[in-house]
């Protein structure tokens, strides 16, 4: 009952996963240009399947401290906040933990992947600037014949501005509390053919909790050239992150304690991290129906971070080394446009876990892992989209990818503990190859109910290949992990839609997963897992002649494991997949004036959930109200003022169940953070 009531709630407001102006004056949600979804740029309208977008105004509305507060506008999605800029994702899934968690998401700037796709981290979404970006896309379900490997749950892609176009060259500032400061700026300049853009962000957080805080920088440096039929952007990004982590806190509720709130039971913990991405897109129409584009790329990342999540505290040291070309050629006849392409992409990586201090025999100090994996992913793929006629739309996408890894051991194989020792925690594997070879397909569908109304459904497959540390991080004496890439079955069915000043975008979705890689109770990585995906994801907008709007988002979702996975000592098979509320979603009441003066009320609300598999521990919920302004102080002075958690609530971001703990991470307490922009010519 309590769902259905969000839900109600929630339909009558709105949807914040659109939050461009609409009115009678602009042009209508459901035509916005995407180009996520299909690769090509698309009406909103036609889509045969789902995507939210969010445009620079709405992020920059947003002010983001964390990525957490501008995905809370997407209906079915979640950025699980943890301390600092680290994160957890959930796309039309659960909060996905583990080491290949993360391999469940297709995490992108401008189509390409943030990491490689064998060598993801939870916490990627912190090398790409989202703060700054021009749009930002999310495709809710698979997305594999698109995007390959990884893009299972769905595809979250940052696209970066082009300074072709007109973009105020701005600096902004923004404080608050414990000694938040952050600095942003944005210059362009375009001539003829050219343009040129350098924008990014430097921020000093000093933490909530004690001993904790980061320093992060980000750089974006973009040039566009256009000339007939050719165009080239060129894009280098780079990111730093240096920062103090504070660790759960521990206690059933303990985010309500005054006394503990604040507490860091791991002052030692650190993260530091460095991405670094340079890539060119070269554009060349062939004639008026047909065009290709090459890319060609080239990224690497450094990390190292002390595993504060566990007792033993190990030291973790990774790394990534890629070049990469994606080719994609394009041809439209008559009612046929066919859209075909070849995926490359070469990475060297490599892990490193060491342990200064030991904490039991089977748990010793000293080198873990050191190894080094070669992986190669070589992937072609073609979709076809008929307008059959007037009404309907149909779609058909087919991907095959074959990824191959070269594992390389550093250390004596077998494990890591000392002679004699037996159920060591940590096994090194020996050297070895690993191929894995996947199909993807997609068939969709598009029907015109009536003008700017659509109903629109697909039938899809996606997949991941096994991540690097499933295979090679073993323990407890596994020598070799056999797994299977993980497959998922999803259809989905929708009515999308712009009636006057009202947006809505209804979508229903039942997915079915096989092969799902975990550990089990014996901590042997194995992929026998069947898990199952239903829910309803609702986005609303309605605005109003006089400047005020209303706009809202909301899922209604369960997640269940569909076998009796070795998780739990006990059957599991029929309960609840843990960190998967049921009800999530925002609405947001607003105003805004025509020079930009605005003013808006937000309501986040996120369901209880279970923290653990046997479904015993679970976390209440909560209801957060945030309050945002922005007011013009003169034609290139800008205010604004943001009241974060304005009812001051106990909440955690994130609440966990481990050791035989309930862990927490304790939801930050009402703040304000003041900004000033100013613009120039």
């Amino acid at each position: 009952m309590k769902a259905l009531l969000f839900l109600a709630a929630t339909c009558v407001a709105g949807s914040g996963a659109y939050a461009q102006e609409a009115t009678s004056e602009n042009s209508s949600e459901i035509e916005k240009i995407t180009i996520t979804a299909t690769k090509t740029p698309s009406k909103l309208q036609f889509l045969t399947n789902n995507l939210s977008v969010l445009d620079e105004e709405s992020i920059d509305g947003v002010g983001q401290q964390h990525i957490n507060q501008t995905m809370q506008k997407v209906a079915g999605t979640w950025i699980s906040r943890g301390n600092g800029q680290e994160h957890l994702t959930a796309i039309r899934s659960p909060v996905l933990t583990g080491a290949g968690g993360c391999g469940a998401f297709f995490i992108a700037q401008d189509g390409i992947s943030a990491r490689a796709q064998g060598f993801c981290n939870v916490n990627q979404l912190f090398d790409l600037n989202t703060e700054q970006a021009e749009r930002i896309e999310v495709l809710r379900g698979p997305g594999s014949v698109m995007y390959g490997s990884n893009a299972v749950h769905g595809v979250l892609n940052v696209l970066t501005p082009n300074p072709l176009e007109s973009r105020a060259n701005t600096i902004d500032l923004t404080i608050g509390p414990n000694s938040y400061v952050q600095n942003k700026f944005s210059l362009s300049g375009n001539g003829k053919n050219h343009g040129l853009m350098a924008y990014g962000n430097l921020t000093e957080d000093g933490g909530y909790k004690d001993d904790s805080g980061y320093s992060q920088q980000k750089l974006n440096v973009i040039h566009q050239f256009s000339k007939n039929d050719l165009s080239i952007k060129s894009v280098l990004a780079v990111t730093n992150l240096n920062q103090e982590t504070s660790g759960f806190i521990q206690g059933f509720e303990v985010y309500r304690d005054p006394d503990l709130k604040r507490s860091n039971p791991n002052p030692e913990a650190f993260r530091d991290s460095q991405s670094f991405r340079v890539y060119s897109q070269i554009d060349y129409r062939l004639d008026e129906n047909s065009q290709i584009r090459i890319t060609p790329y080239a990224r690497s990342t450094d990390m190292q971070f002390l595993q504060h999540f566990l007792p033993w505290q190990s030291l973790e040291e990774n790394g990534q080394k890629s070049v990469g070309l994606q080719s994609q050629y394009t041809f439209n006849v008559d009612a046929f446009t066919v859209t075909s392409g070849f995926d490359m992409d070469f990475t060297e990586g490599t892990l490193r876990e060491t342990q200064a201090q030991p904490f039991s025999p089977t748990i010793p100090a000293g080198e873990h892992y050191d190894y080094e994996v070669d992986a190669t992913v070589i992937s072609p793929y073609s979709n076809l989209i008929w307008q059959t006629s007037q009404d309907l739309i149909v779609s058909a996408g087919l991907r095959f990818e074959r990824t191959e890894y070269d594992y390389d051991n550093l250390l004596s194989d077998g494990d890591a503990c000392a002679v004699g020792v037996e159920n060591c925690r940590f096994t090194r594997p020996s050297d070895q190859t690993q191929t894995f070879n996947e199909w993807s397909y997609q068939f969709g569908a598009n029907y015109s109910l009536a003008e700017q109304h659509n109903a629109y459904a697909q039938l899809s497959k996606g997949y991941r290949a096994p991540q690097a540390t499933e295979l090679f991080r073993l323990q407890a004496g596994q020598s070799v992990a056999e797994l299977d890439a993980e497959q998922i079955d999803s259809i989905e069915v929708g009515i999308r839609g712009q009636w006057h000043a009202m947006f809505y975008d209804l979508t229903a979705f039942a997915m079915t997963k096989d092969n799902f890689i975990f550990q089990d109770t014996q901590r042997q990585n194995i992929s026998n897992g069947e898990t199952k995906h239903t829910g309803i994801e609702v986005a609303l907008r309605y605005d109003f002649s006089t400047g005020w709007f209303v706009a809202a988002n909301a899922t209604l979702a369960r997640h269940t494991y569909e076998n009796n996975l070795t998780l739990s000592r006990q059957s599991i098979q029929g309960n609840e997949i843990d960190t998967a509320p049921e009800h999530m979603g925002s609405a947001q009441l607003g105003w805004r004036a025509e020079n930009g003066t605005s003013v808006e009320l937000e309501w986040v609300h996120l369901g209880n959930y279970f923290l653990n598999p046997e479904n015993t521990a679970e976390y209440a919920g909560h209801d957060l109200l945030n309050l945002r302004t922005r007011i013009e102080l003169s034609e290139d002075f800008w205010l604004s003022v943001q009241l974060v958690n304005l009812t001051d609530e106990d909440y955690a971001e994130r609440a966990d169940f481990g050791f035989g703990n309930y862990r927490y991470f304790v939801g930050e307490p009402r703040s304000v953070f003041a900004s000033i922009r100013l613009q120039f010519d």
